[in-house]
């Protein structure tokens, strides 16, 4: 009975030294991707009044375990009945991430500011749009998810059904608490700025290292927006790149990130008119 226990132990320890190398590798293939997580998302959940920061963070947090819990299953039920499928979703959601980075780009440019009447609607309305900001980086991070599992999951094809389960969903537990994690301590940095003047009764060394966190806060969100824009644009550029042939063949000779930024551009512009279009047409059938 007792060498049975232990026989039983040694399959679970030989079992999880196969997934700390596995998850080590997926976790090493997904860096670049999650880079990009953590940019786009950093700049969807900044932006709201300092109270509802967390609790929005929370949820855009909760909508990211529910994408990964849908994605992991559905990524292995594809990959064992119809694989090109997983493609096929790829590049529909690369198409809706150079559409929202080329609307960043469009909404800068043309930026006109608010007044009167227009400002008061958006303050009466302020509940609306933060639950509209929650479902949008909600859409956004289910997109970049399927990109995490499958890019997880392809590291560890050649490793037993056991292994795959258990190391890809390693990668998504920590693309969720390792990205919005840090994206807490980012948008808490000027609180945590404020702490140490307080503590150091402003002075010395910790009241100079508060004034830093405070000062930074803005240029780290104003970075933020930046990276996050080109981020998305890149994300949904290599996804054409990698899962389109004729797209991989073409311009051979351009720099990889010059060369996906320009396909996630193009498609960008392609789609402005197509999802714009459609929410006219969504509202118009709606009134």
């Amino acid at each position: 009975m007792a060498s049975g226990i232990f026989a039983v132990l040694d399959d679970i320890a030989a079992l999880m030294d196969d997934v700390a190398v596995t998850a080590k590798l997926a976790t090493r293939k997904t860096a670049g991707i999650l880079g990009d997580d953590l940019a786009v998302n950093a700049e969807k959940a900044t932006g709201f009044l300092s109270s509802r920061e967390i609790p929005v963070l929370i949820a855009i947090m909760k909508g990211s375990f529910i994408n990964k819990l849908i994605i992991v299953p559905v990524a292995f039920l594809l990959q064992a009945l119809y694989p090109p499928a997983i493609t096929i979703i790829l590049v529909l959601g690369g198409f809706y991430l150079a559409f929202e980075g080329v609307e960043k780009i469009i909404e800068f440019l043309f930026h006109r500011d608010k007044k009167g009447q227009e400002v008061v609607a958006e303050i009466k309305n302020d509940e609306a749009a933060e639950k509209a900001k929650i479902k949008s980086a909600v859409l956004t991070d289910f997109i970049l998810s399927i990109e995490i599992v499958i890019i997880a999951l392809g590291a560890v094809l050649n490793q037993p059904l056991t292994i795959q389960i258990i190391t890809v969903s390693i990668v998504a537990i920590i693309a969720t608490v390792g990205v919005y994690g840090i994206v807490a301590l980012i948008v808490r940095m000027d609180d945590a700025g404020y702490r140490l003047m307080q503590k150091s009764g402003n002075k010395g060394f910790l009241n100079t290292l508060g004034e830093i966190l405070v000062k930074a806060l803005p240029i780290v969100i104003k970075s933020l927006a930046v990276i996050g824009t080109i981020a998305l644009l890149l994300v949904s550029g290599g996804i054409f790149d990698h899962n389109i042939k004729f797209l991989h063949d073409l311009l051979p000779n351009w720099n990889e990130m010059i060369k996906q930024l320009l396909f996630g551009t193009i498609a960008g512009l392609l789609m402005v008119p197509v999802f714009l279009g459609g929410k006219k047409l969504i509202a118009a059938i709606r009134n």
